[in-house]
């Protein structure tokens, strides 16, 4: 059975992969074949059932964007799992959640949606000297 988090992961810079380089082919490989998956692309609304989503994804990679996935963190539950991560895009920065479904021991997407991230605010220096 492919559902440890390795596989979950993989499966999410798969994801990353077609969408930087605009494999089509493989985009449509890391998604479900169910009518049930949705996607909802930053400042688009929610695009439902297989065709749409398919359809969402060509038009994007028609000019794949320059996105590098960083810090994803997975979660497992069953048959379900989701991965937070960040995507960044030259100085732009999102957040995106990535859901899958467990089917036929691979882990497919079933849901996509990224907006914008907040900047993170850089930790501020504890003086230890004067901690007791």
């Amino acid at each position: 059975m492919q559902n440890t988090l390795e596989n979950l992961i993989a499966a999410n810079a798969n994801f990353y992969k077609a969408l930087a380089s605009g494999d089509g082919h493989l985009m449509r490989q890391i998604w479900s074949d169910a009518e049930d998956i949705t996607c909802i692309h930053p400042g688009w609304g929610p695009v439902t059932g297989r065709e749409a989503v398919m359809r969402s994804w060509e038009t994007i990679l028609e000019s794949p964007p320059q996105i590098n996935c960083t810090e994803p963190s997975g979660y497992i539950s069953g048959e379900s799992a989701y991965v937070i991560a960040f995507e960044n895009l030259g100085e732009g920065r999102l957040i995106a959640t990535n859901v899958f479904r467990l089917e036929f021991d691979d882990w497919k997407m079933i849901h996509h949606q990224a907006g914008i991230a907040r900047p993170t605010p850089a930790p501020k220096n504890v003086d230890k000297t004067r901690m007791h």
